[in-house]
């Protein structure tokens, strides 16, 4: 007899097993998990901040190179890289799980675990959900809530001529890293040594840049920002579109790891053109004015680990250029779902 699955238990036992699970409430949630809805204390003198993102089988991630506790993980993620990218601070999430029939309760169980263990990091409380069947690919669809002070709010619509941009970390390194989980022509080659385990980390489980909006926000150094979820290509030109100004991004800037390099070059990909089309990277890009560069460095410095690299500026003339080796063409497109 095999693993005992989700419709072998129930929707009522699914349920006990994921409230189980969960840490004690905090005092501001006033009903626990079992009314139809929760009841949220709103925290004084803050704005509330609502953000939503789903992960699907087959668009998002594929069972068969990404464990539960990955996907479980990543789904609170990439939701709590939307707060960060507003300066929020994280507080509470809603989980939606629609599961096939045949989903394991020891699947359902470690996709849990995952997601727990990354709303323990940023101290963020589950407070309700729901459970539905699947006919078909396995659904996780996450309501995160943060708060953030009216004035601190990070919009992307506030970045002006001379600004400079910034992005967080590193870029292309997730899309690497799905080049290289797939066993892309090149990559299988490569030793875990020459850091594709690193690239493949950035894929399954990135990092949300939770602090380091907080504190782009709280100190009022940021005049725009916006979350890498569909490529750095694709939110210089929402940030770019929102403030109704342009950008000259410097190629040579960008930081792409060794390690993504290789993927790329291995993949017979243009390393550039990957690494700004390529999705999933959850880093922040945010423009700083010139008197704010002092109070970047600042923020920096409360960040340890976290490098942000400046990859151009805000020009007033409303094109997006990348300009490389002296060279200057347009900035190209970021991933979207409809369309490729």
């Amino acid at each position: 007899m095999g693993e005992p699955r989700v419709c072998d238990i129930g929707e009522r036992e699914v349920i006990r097993r994921i409230r189980r699970r969960l840490p004690a409430p905090p005092d501001w949630l006033r009903t626990p998990i079992g009314d139809d809805a929760a009841v949220v204390r709103p925290p004084r003198n803050r704005d509330e901040v609502i953000t939503t993102d789903a992960m699907v089988e087959g668009i998002h991630f594929d069972r068969s190179y990404v464990s539960p506790a990955a996907i479980g993980a990543k789904a609170l993620a990439v939701n709590l890289s939307d707060l960060a990218a507003m300066g929020a601070e994280p507080r509470l999430a809603l989980l939606s799980l629609i599961l096939p029939a045949d989903t394991t309760v020891n699947d359902l169980d470690s996709l849990v675990d995952g997601m727990l263990e990354m709303a323990g990091r940023h101290g963020v409380t589950l407070a309700g959900g729901n459970v539905s069947r699947s006919p078909g690919p396995l659904v996780v669809d996450v309501t995160a809530i943060g708060s953030v002070k009216a004035r601190d709010v990070l919009l992307r619509r506030g970045a002006r001529p001379g600004d400079a941009i910034y992005v967080s970390g590193a870029v292309g390194a997730a899309r690497a890293g799905l080049l290289s989980l797939r066993g892309a022509q090149g990559t299988a080659g490569q030793a875990p040594g020459d850091g594709l385990e690193e690239l493949r980390a950035r894929f399954l489980v990135p990092e949300p840049r939770v602090r380091l909006g907080l504190l782009l926000a709280r100190n009022r150094v940021a005049s725009a920002c916006m979350d890498l979820s569909d490529g750095l290509a694709d939110a210089v030109r929402g940030v770019t579109a929102a403030g109704r100004v342009g950008a000259i991004i410097e190629a040579e800037a960008l930081p792409i790891p060794a390690a993504a390099r290789r993927v790329f070059e291995a993949a017979a990909l243009d390393t550039i053109d990957a690494a700004l089309e390529g999705g999933e990277d959850y880093e922040l890009l945010f423009t700083v004015p010139r008197r704010r560069r002092r109070a970047l460095a600042a923020v920096l410095a409360r960040v340890p680990g976290v490098a942000c690299a400046h990859i151009g500026h805000v020009t007033a003339a409303r094109r997006i250029v990348l300009r490389r080796e002296g060279v200057e063409r347009a900035l190209p497109a970021g991933y979207s779902h409809f369309t490729g």
